[in-house]
């Protein structure tokens, strides 16, 4: 094996970040390098350095980018100094020989640092349509890593690897569709759909999907509401039988096992996920998502006759019932778009960034 090396991997703030940091960080592991993940002092970021205790993690300040004309910009640029120079002492004090960003203005502060010391980095985009702050970090890396191959035009002159996005180990290995059922308290004799809206912007979503699932009593859904919108959507769907509502779901390899069809948002991680385990979808890009990336990325999609997509204004019970009862329901048509889902699987992308890093 060459040198083992150390891999500054910076990869928090939102899961859509974070655990594909941590897939890579897991396949460098057992290459025999070293990686340390930078991650914010979000709540979903400390849970999740505690459920991988086998992996190092520094935390640094790292904030959202206000609108250019916000009476918040001069805060957010002295944090972003601020958290430049504190990358620039963990990257010497932890010896890096690369730096990496999964995505984001966490990536930005930590690959610039790592640029002006010499060494080699990359930013990863698993979007089709790449957010500015990647957009603006790829001009300090050596190669930008792409998630989807429709984002390379936006990246002008840098030099582009499409390397798929990667998804978390437990990912790879689900249990059985009864198994995961028993598990999570499912009916074993229903259509079970799982809905959920990612990290931002469930609250319509849940709300519109609460009253179909009412109306479509011999369906099952279990509704991933997000800790902050749990209460309201259990009261919206209180005496329902069908429908089962949680805040948080800690065994995902169990919800997406027991799921027939799942109704989503279309962030980059939430369609990757789908991908490799191959679950026909219904896709609600969250409306208010920077430059609209999550249409961008449903499109791929749809394109491939590999999920369906809705737009939240266009979002009604019979579009919900279609999808339930018109693919999910319908065997050769269910089973066609979730074998044209896990074509474009990539279950080779942490491996595949892994290599590219460390060659």
């Amino acid at each position: 094996m060459a040198t083992p090396l150390n891999i500054i991997i910076a990869c928090g703030g939102t899961g859509g970040h974070l655990f594909p940091g941590i897939a890579v960080a897991q396949q460098l592991k057992a290459m025999g390098h070293r990686p340390v993940l930078l991650i914010s002092r979000k709540d979903v970021d400390a849970e999740a350095s505690k459920k991988y205790g086998d992996l190092e993690f520094h935390t640094v300040q790292a904030i959202a980018k206000p609108p250019l004309l916000s009476l918040r910009t001069p805060g957010f640029l002295w944090n972003l100094v601020r958290t430049y120079f504190n990358c620039k002492s963990i990257i010497r004090k932890e010896k890096a020989d690369v730096v990496i960003g999964m995505g984001g203005f966490t990536s930005l502060p930590p690959v610039r640092a790592g640029h002006k010391l010499g060494l080699r980095t990359f930013v990863h985009d698993s979007n089709a349509m790449p957010g500015k702050s990647n957009r603006m970090t790829a001009r300090w890396c050596t190669a930008v890593l792409l998630g989807l191959k429709e984002a390379a035009r936006f990246f002008g002159k840098s030099r582009c690897i499409v390397t798929g996005t990667p998804v978390r180990e437990e990912l790879t290995h689900l249990p059985s569709r009864e198994q995961a059922r028993q598990q999570l308290g499912l009916p074993q004799d229903k259509t079970v759909i799982l809905v959920t809206g990612g990290s931002q912007g469930a609250k319509n979503l849940n709300s519109m999907l609460i009253e179909a699932a009412k109306a479509d009593p011999e369906v099952y859904y279990y509704v991933i509401a997000g800790k902050q919108d749990c209460e309201r959507v259990q009261e919206l769907a209180a005496g329902a039988e069908n429908i089962r509502v949680i805040g948080f779901c800690s065994d995902m390899p169990s919800a997406y096992a027991a799921a027939d069809g799942v109704i989503a948002r279309a962030g980059a991680s939430t369609l990757t996920e789908l991908s490799m385990i191959g679950k026909a979808c219904l896709l609600v890009p969250f409306p208010y998502a920077a430059d609209d990336h999550q249409t961008h990325n449903a499109k791929v999609f749809t394109e491939q006759h590999a999920a369906v997509m809705c737009q939240q204004s266009e979002l009604t019970n019979e579009v919900v019932h279609k999808f339930v009862h018109g693919t999910i329901m319908d065997p050769d048509a269910r089973t066609a778009m979730e074998n044209a889902m896990k074509a474009q699987a990539r279950p080779d992308a942490a491996q595949c960034i892994a290599e590219t890093i460390t060659a």
